[in-house]
């Protein structure tokens, strides 16, 4: 099968598109077509470990994307962006440049831009989005399109990026259309989108399939960088169904976020499927089109790609080996230990740390304090990506050696908890302001979110079931001991401290208060993590009662996140 695809770089283009030679034969027979995707895959080239078993990783998925096509050849392979932020070291310190490399090694035809792909601005999503497209012959592997059709005025801030992508696979004629979540210029620093502009995802995506429709299109597919926030006894809801339910004229929508939920169904008459994050699942959906009555099946299943049951894609392995020799004596150098596991997981059992108080919040925060001497510090639990010690085998992201003895702390370890490269900022505030600090961040409670503060110096009570914007009921300072004893802290305008929290966060990251005018940029967190992890090992930190959540209302729908943990 050949697979060929065309950009589409306007409506007249798209008009005419299939009047092309090659085009213009109609289909003559069932065809089945096959449609590869993973979501939110951050850059994890390597294996990881998901329920004791080691998943994923660039070479891993190549050798069972390869066993895909070879069933079936009529098939693409697509991410629905967030491919690359918040990516493990061995990506991240080379600008990322090894996931893209990966990409094309991989196979992939098309993906679209989430707000991580913005993380380090506009001059590395141009280089990144070059590497992926470039057709000179000189990078290993397959070209793909990044595309995306509710951003504006790219003009002058970003080239190679179109609404949508068409395809000829078996014969049958695919539009993909991306989109980029439109909060997404909220979610990374200001100024990294220029002067771009997100606009409505569903008219967007609605006016592109249209055109889609009009060019002779068979399949119409929207990639988009959306999730499913719920799935329970009363459906699924959250952006990615959101945007199901508004748009008309998709037969597939592939979602995927840091929800890292995995779900499919019928919304709208659409096949809707998110895959979890990082590459831990990845989904096959299957289409047939009938040359006369169109598509006649549609169905989605889920891989989980063990690293077990295939040997890895030997060209992927050597690329990675290129880059990872040249950091193992760098990251893999033990800079301390703790006496405990300190995981990113929260006290109440969340992986990612975003709904109750979690040691690597404790450790990260107790930090920033301790460098800059301030009042407080508070950081937003969404940039903290890992665990603080390596794992006992050794491996993984930070470039630990094994154990024993356990609960050691590599200088890779330390970037991996902090890999956005942001900076630690300073900044005096009112009392009246770090309420507002702590009041944006537990503003979407009960939802996880990013924004969930961790905090150091200070142990504060909110109150689910209260108003947004007046939850927080108050605060105390930590006592000498870390305990939550110490004196009443003044949360009005007559107070005076000073605060450390991140760059992101005084750019107005989050929704957290815009500080951009008063906050001094400081050492980066992941080196500022380091530091105090030499100075303080081994570290002995404990949960100590910093984030409490009481409910005024407990008839009404807000519950307090359960303590799972002691």
């Amino acid at each position: 099968m050949s697979l060929t695809a065309v950009v589409i770089r306007g409506v007249v283009l798209a008009c005419v598109f299939f009047t092309m030679p090659g085009y213009a034969a109609k289909l003559r027979h069932p065809v089945t077509i096959q449609v590869l995707a993973i979501a939110d895959w951050r850059g994890q080239v390597d294996p990881f470990s998901v329920d004791g078993a080691d998943v994923g990783g660039a070479a891993v998925l190549s050798a069972y994307f390869k066993q895909e096509r070879a069933a079936n050849p009529n098939t693409l392979t697509l991410s629905s962006g967030g491919a690359v932020g918040a990516s493990l070291p061995l990506s991240s310190l080379f600008a990322d440049e090894p996931s893209i490399r990966a990409m094309r090694l991989m196979g992939f035809d098309a993906d679209t831009l989430g707000n991580h792909n913005f993380d380090a601005g506009l001059a590395r999503l141009q280089a990144l989005v070059n590497l992926a497209e470039d057709t000179s012959g000189s990078v290993p592997g397959k070209a793909f399109a990044y595309v995306s059709a509710n951003l504006r005025d790219l003009e002058g801030n970003l080239t190679g990026v179109d609404r949508m992508t068409m395809f000829n696979v078996g014969g049958v004629k695919v539009a993909v259309i991306g989109i980029t979540n439109p909060d997404a210029p909220l979610l990374v620093i200001g100024g990294h989108f220029g002067s771009i502009r997100v606009v409505d995802p569903v008219a967007a995506a609605n006016q592109t399939a249209a055109i889609a429709r009009r060019a002779g299109a068979d399949v119409v597919i929207a990639i988009i960088y959306a999730g499913v926030a719920t799935n329970g006894p009363n459906g699924a809801a959250g952006t990615l169904i959101n945007f199901a339910k508004g748009v008309s004229g998709f037969d597939l929508i592939l979602g995927g976020d840091e929800t890292d939920t995995q779900y499919s169904g019928v919304v709208n008459g659409a096949l809707v499927a998110q895959n979890r994050s990082k590459g831990a699942t990845y989904s096959r959906a299957t289409v047939t089109v009938d040359p006369v009555l169109g598509i006649t099946d549609r169905s989605i299943a889920f891989v989980t790609p063990l690293a077990s049951t295939v040997a890895p894609d030997a060209a992927i392995v050597a690329l990675l080996d290129s880059y990872r020799n040249q950091l193992i004596p760098i990251l893999s150098a033990v800079i301390g230990s703790a006496t405990v596991p300190i995981p990113n997981a929260d006290s109440c059992g969340h992986p990612d740390g975003r709904t109750c108080e979690s040691l690597a919040g404790d450790t990260v925060t107790d930090g920033m304090r301790t460098r800059y001497g301030v009042d407080f510090a508070i950081t937003n639990s969404g940039g903290i990506r890992a665990d603080v010690t390596c794992p006992d085998a050794g491996g993984g992201s930070g470039f630990c050696p094994p154990a024993p003895p356990s609960n050691r702390i590599t200088r890779g370890q330390a970037l991996a908890v902090l890999p956005f490269d942001n900076a630690v900022a300073t900044v005096p505030v009112s009392g009246a302001e770090l309420k507002a600090f702590l009041e944006n961040g537990v503003s979407t409670m009960p939802a996880t979110s990013g924004r969930f503060p961790q905090v150091s110096g200070l142990c504060f009570t909110y109150d689910i079931s209260a108003a947004v914007g007046s939850r927080i009921l108050g605060a105390v300072r930590q006592a000498s001991n870390g305990s939550c004893t110490g004196a009443p802290i003044d949360l009005t305008a007559a107070s005076t401290f000073t605060i450390a929290i991140n760059d992101f966060m005084s750019s107005g990251g989050d929704g957290y208060p815009v500080m951009t005018g008063r906050a001094a940029n400081r050492e980066t967190m992941d080196q500022v993590l380091a530091d105090y992890v030499i100075q303080a090992s081994p570290l002995s930190p404990s949960l100590q009662g910093r984030i409490v959540c009481v409910d005024s209302n407990p008839a009404d729908a807000l519950a307090c996140p359960v303590a799972v943990s002691p």
